[in-house]
């Protein structure tokens, strides 16, 4: 009891300025403080492995064995074994990359700008969002290592000291993406470390193993939650989440920009950057639905993640599908009005050339279906959104490669023309970084909490001060 009393908030720092009355519906009634942190902390400490983690985990750690043989292969042999040729020099690797960063983003939205804006349904779903927002940038920060060709280089990219007098060349869009991956990477983790803090000094209070006691009270960094520590934390929390407020525009706007300075038909586009922003966030809160809803299955967590999470995830697919869907409407109404007939007939490519089935399949993931998300019946159906988020994931990765390859295999020159298509290698690593992905989230499920427990107390806090005022 000492303990739990010690990692309690000093009740002055848990005050939100104003109650607010969005919170009965993001908290149920009838909790507690001890049921809140019983019911997260028991996941990590005491509830026994059970037989959908292990087969979970038993599948995402065979793929990630399969990345690492696919990759151990590349190295050995070459980026020949990939389905990359002239003229479409970009292949899955991009694709790929860009489809992981877009992913990450909607960590960085849930927990930053949501956090400055006050809104309280952030809670319940901030943590395993910003640790997928990790792993996402994990994974796709493999693809421009491997595709440099000679990955062991990569130092070349960097601007430090060398005898030989050599600095990056500031004008590559690679450069671009070695300093706005590692930056969002870096502001990300330490955002997520840091609200991890109060966590891991509860699991330090609760563990009964000495191990786990050693491991969480290193990692807690000494935390005993007086006023001082809450003090201090919540100015350092809300700091870093201003610092990484801009992260969410400026890095996806570079990954647009990567495609916008290349004088290429249909990539040669001032409207990439925010068009690049608003896909990213349409993929990355329907990746967190799509980890959401098992998750809140699997282990009972209904009374955290409620309905009005969920349509208000599905209210955010919405607006961003829209603004992605007028960004399609702009392509092609500035193809026609630009007067190039280079640009035309890109879009006519994308429509009607060999790669239309792609394009059109995109059009109906991306576009039709989500607007099922206007009825509020559909948006509060969970198998119906499961299945939503899982198609707006389909349609974002096919959207990623219409753009790279129908842009680029029927450029300037018809004596260049060529056809595009993956090999096995190239599926091979990008089903091998969906295992990565999938297995550190079920190892983050196991050994750290996925809700803020200190966050869902705070909240809890202001909702009974809120009854007790009405």
């Amino acid at each position: 009891m000492a303990a739990e009393s010690q990692f309690q908030p000093h009740p002055a720092q848990m005050q939100p300025a104003k109650p607010r009355r969005s919170g009965s519906r993001v908290i149920r009634p009838g909790m507690t403080y001890a049921s809140v942190t019983d019911k997260i902390s028991s996941i990590v400490l005491t509830r026994p492995v059970d037989w959908i983690w292990l087969l979970g985990f038993a599948v995402s750690f065979l793929l990630t064995m399969m990345l690492i043989g696919a990759i151990s292969y590349l190295l050995a042999v070459g980026v020949g074994v990939w389905g990359i040729d002239i003229p479409v020099a970009w292949g899955f690797a991009i694709i790929n990359f860009v489809w992981w960063i877009g992913i990450g983003h909607a960590g960085t939205l849930i927990s930053a700008i949501l956090l400055l804006l006050r809104q309280d349904w952030r809670t319940s779903i901030n943590r395993f969002a910003e640790a997928m927002t990790i792993f996402a940038v994990g994974c796709a920060a493999l693809f421009p290592l491997l595709h440099l060709g000679r990955p062991s280089r990569f130092y070349w990219l960097l601007p430090y000291p060398n005898t030989l007098g050599l600095w990056p060349q500031w004008r590559s869009p690679l450069v671009w993406d070695v300093f706005a991956v590692s930056t969002y990477g870096t502001v990300s983790l330490i955002f997520f470390y840091f609200g991890l803090v109060p966590d891991l000094a509860m699991l330090r209070d609760r563990s009964t193993s000495k191990l786990g006691q050693i491991v969480y009270g290193l990692l807690a960094l000494g935390w005993r939650g007086s006023a001082v520590h809450w003090k201090r934390y919540h100015r350092a929390y809300v700091l870093l989440a201003a610092l990484a407020t801009p992260l969410v525009i400026s890095v996806h706007s570079i990954v647009g920009l990567d495609f916008a300075v290349a004088i290429v038909p249909g990539w040669h586009n001032t409207l990439f950057p925010p068009y690049f922003v608003a896909g990213a966030i349409y993929s990355g809160f329907a990746m967190v639905l799509t980890l959401t809803i098992p998750l809140r299955w699997m282990y009972g967590l209904h009374g955290f993640i409620t309905e009005h999470h969920l349509d208000n995830m599905a209210k955010v697919m919405l607006g961003t599908g829209l603004i992605v869907a007028y960004g399609y409407a702009m392509e092609v109404f500035m193809s026609w009005y630009s007067g190039s007939e280079f640009e035309t007939y890109m879009m006519h490519n994308r429509a009607t050339g060999p790669y239309a089935p792609q394009f059109w399949l995109l059009v109906s993931c991306n576009v039709i279906a989500p607007q099922l998300l206007w009825f509020k019946r559909f948006r509060t159906n969970v198998p119906a959104l499961f299945i939503m988020s899982l198609i707006v994931n389909v349609g974002m990765w096919l959207e990623r490669y219409i753009i790279v390859v129908t842009s680029l295999h029927r450029d300037y020159l018809p004596s260049s023309w060529g056809m595009y298509s993956a090999t096995k290698h190239d599926w091979m690593l990008y089903v091998g970084t969906i295992g990565l992905f999938v297995c550190l989230v079920f190892l983050f499920i196991r050994f750290l909490p996925m809700i803020a427990t200190f966050e869902m107390r705070e909240l809890l806090h202001g909702h009974s001060q809120a009854e007790e005022e009405h």
